[in-house]
Parts: C-alpha cells; structure tokens; sequence
C-alpha cells in the first residue's frame, strides 16, 4: 500500500519551532513528510531538526536539482496526497492568494494538483491577522480549495492578546486527518 505523502511548508513566523513537533507526530502516524521551508524560516529552526524528525531531505532553495531526472518541486507536487502550510505568515499567505511563486513553498503550492487537499495555518501578530488585506487574501484561498487550520487566541510572542496563535498541533493533525479522509481517491506519483 502506497504511503501518504504530505508536504508540510514552514514560513518565517515565531512559531516555526512547532513544525518540529507537527513534523514528529505526522511522521510516527505513518505519514511521509517532505518538509519545505522558506529562507527566512531556517532562522527559528534548522533543517536538519526537521530532516532529523522526517528521516527526508528538506528542501528550501527552488533552484537546487539534486537528481537530473526530475525538476524536483514539480516532482513533490505530483507526490502529494496533502499540501499544509504550518506556520503560515500573511507574506505566504499573500503569495499563495497572489500566484507569486519566488521560494520552495510558493513555487510547489502553485504545482499542486487540483483535487489534492490544502490547509493553511496561519500564525502572526492579531492585527496583521486581522488585517483586511490578510482576510482577503485568506477568503480568496478558501475559495480555490484552501480549508483555513484557524489559529488560537492566545498572548502572543509580541505581547498582543488575541487571535494569530498557531492552531495547536492536536488541530492542525485533525485537520489533517480529517481533509484526507474526505480527499477523493486517484491515483498518485508512485514514490521513487
């Protein structure tokens, strides 16, 4: 039986360390977890904690083609039984809402197939939450598939009170979970 694929994309936001737990739990349920992560992301969390936690290559520059065979963001696209963005700051956010696609995350959410599962987790200060901007460009993702992993009010890193905190990992897995089971089955890339 084929092994679900998800590919979980790691922005700059505080709250990046918890994609070290979200990779470890998604990992020991039995899923693959091929890791993205933006250049800025790698400054609150290493790779290697996250290669070390999927036992998979990390990926982070667009440009780096290990394997001549393949263009490798179009090959984890096609992989992919689920896309998560987990943490996602309003920069992702208003790439993914806009098509712009100039690092790992952004250039393989644009590859992915239509019908694969994407949720995105945001996790940012409240007022950039909820800015007008941010709100747009996160009701035109649902629009086109995206299903919103909501975040928490909590005290957040800044000192704010509000809503911006990352979903616990316990949501964010039911999430999951849940956007698998309703995924339609196809066929998907055969793992390499």
């Amino acid at each position: 039986m084929k092994q679900t694929h998800i590919i979980l994309g790691v922005s700059a936001s505080i709250s990046a360390y918890k994609a070290a737990d979200l990779t470890n739990e998604l990992t020991k349920r039995g899923y693959a977890v091929d890791v993205l992560m933006t250049k800025n992301a790698t400054k609150f969390i290493t790779p290697l904690t996250l290669q070390s936690l999927s036992k998979r290559p990390v990926h982070i520059d667009v440009m780096a083609e290990n394997q001549p065979d393949q263009i490798n963001h179009i090959d984890l696209a096609k992989q992919a039984s689920l896309f998560l963005v987990a943490p996602a700051t309003a920069n992702t956010i208003g790439k993914l809402a806009n098509g712009i696609a100039d690092d790992m995350v952004s250039t393989v959410a644009l590859a992915i197939r239509p019908g694969t599962p994407r949720l995105i987790a945001p996790a940012m200060n409240t007022y950039m939450y909820e800015n007008p901007i941010n709100q747009k460009n996160l009701a035109y993702l649902k629009e086109v598939g995206y299903k919103e992993v909501v975040p928490r009010e909590a005290m957040l890193a800044c000192g704010d009170f509000g809503r911006g905190a990352l979903a616990t990992i316990e949501d964010i897995i039911k999430d999951v979970e849940a956007a698998l089971a309703q995924a339609p089955k196809s066929p998907q890339t055969p793992e390499k």
